[in-house]
């Protein structure tokens, strides 16, 4: 994944400050528990000869002695384990929490980048600061049925608001937990304010979380950067054509791509062109898009080509959120 020097720079010094504090905040736990349960410094100074004895009867090729020396570091640790769990303390309370325990907040395993740099060079290129900020507030732990009624049905769907969002939510975990099994796509449409966005949030930050690289645009965003790409000219200015076409490439790559708002940008022939190689290239890769749209699936229908309405409807699972105003509602609460 191209990014300039400097950038890179930059998220290796916000894997740095990230290793620095889980340590910092490890080593004060430490000082805590050492007070509470002095045995503890005990053990693990003995282990902390253990490892230099180790490594001695290592190079002088000893294996009976490396042996026991093993098993009694090996009772050592479980004597401290059993010691914290005891005095109410987690096993593994002492060890450093790190943001990523994959990589250990290295940001690669191995010589490869780990999953979480993948993703930190997306949010950097894309400027998804904002969407870490929000996946923060709304995902399936901050969702909230009372804001759909269960008061009246609606005709619609046949059931009252909150009994369909009880099913649109369940949908929306398999679509999480077949990811990578069984990679789809969703259509979600509503009305303003029925909670589209907070839905795709939810979706996004457990995908993030689980290791998948992916990239939240608008529709006005992303036919900004397939314009650039398409009408920047490559010799008479480089870095913004170069800069556009790395963005193509994550957007045709990603592990999932969420296109939201549909129907808000300004469409022409171009723009229905360009939807369509998007959406049609990532599903040729087998390529997981959610697309959320104000739009009825008949406005899609006379909004856009024949050929976009028939790969969305063809391959994607339509979701329908109904209901009233959630941002009105919250106030009336």
């Amino acid at each position: 994944m191209p990014i300039k020097n400097h950038q890179y720079n930059s998220i290796l010094r916000e894997y740095d400050a990230r290793r620095l504090k889980s340590h910092r905040e490890a080593m004060a736990r430490r000082e805590e528990v050492y007070l509470k349960i002095p045995r503890l410094k005990e053990i693990d100074d003995a282990i902390a000869h253990g490892s230099v004895q180790s490594a001695k009867l290592s190079l002088s090729g000893s294996p009976e002695a490396l042996s026991s020396l093993r098993e009694k570091n090996n009772a050592l640790s479980a004597e401290k384990g059993a010691l914290l769990v005891a005095h109410g303390y987690p096993e593994d309370y002492l060890k450093p929490k790190y943001f990523c325990p994959d990589c250990s907040d290295t940001g690669f395993i191995g010589r490869e980048k780990c999953h979480c740099f993948q993703q930190a060079i997306v949010d950097l290129l894309y400027s998804q600061a904002n969407v870490r900020q929000a996946i923060e507030k709304e995902n399936f732990d901050t969702f909230s049925y009372a804001y759909y009624p269960d008061d009246y049905i609606e005709e619609s769907v046949k059931t009252p608001p909150r009994e369909h969002m009880h099913h649109v939510v369940a949908r929306a975990k398999e679509f999480i937990a077949d990811f990578d099994t069984k990679p789809g796509n969703l259509l979600i449409y509503g009305n303003t304010g029925v909670g589209k966005t907070f839905l795709t949030n939810c979706i996004a930050r457990e995908l993030i979380f689980s290791g998948h690289t992916v990239i939240y645009l608008t529709a006005f965003e992303l036919f900004d950067i397939l314009e650039r790409r398409k009408f920047t000219r490559q010799t008479e200015q480089e870095e913004e054509y170069s800069e556009a076409a790395d963005q193509f490439t994550h957007i045709r790559d990603c592990d999932l791509l969420i296109i939201d708002d549909l129907g808000t940008e300004l469409n022409n022939t171009f723009i229905s062109s360009q939807l369509y190689q998007c959406i049609n290239e990532r599903l040729l890769g087998k390529k997981a898009t959610i697309i959320s749209t104000n739009f009825s699936i008949d406005q899609l229908k006379n909004n856009y080509s024949e050929r976009i309405f028939s790969r969305i409807t063809g391959n994607y699972t339509v979701l329908k959120i109904v209901g009233e105003d959630i941002r009105l509602r919250k106030k009336l609460f």
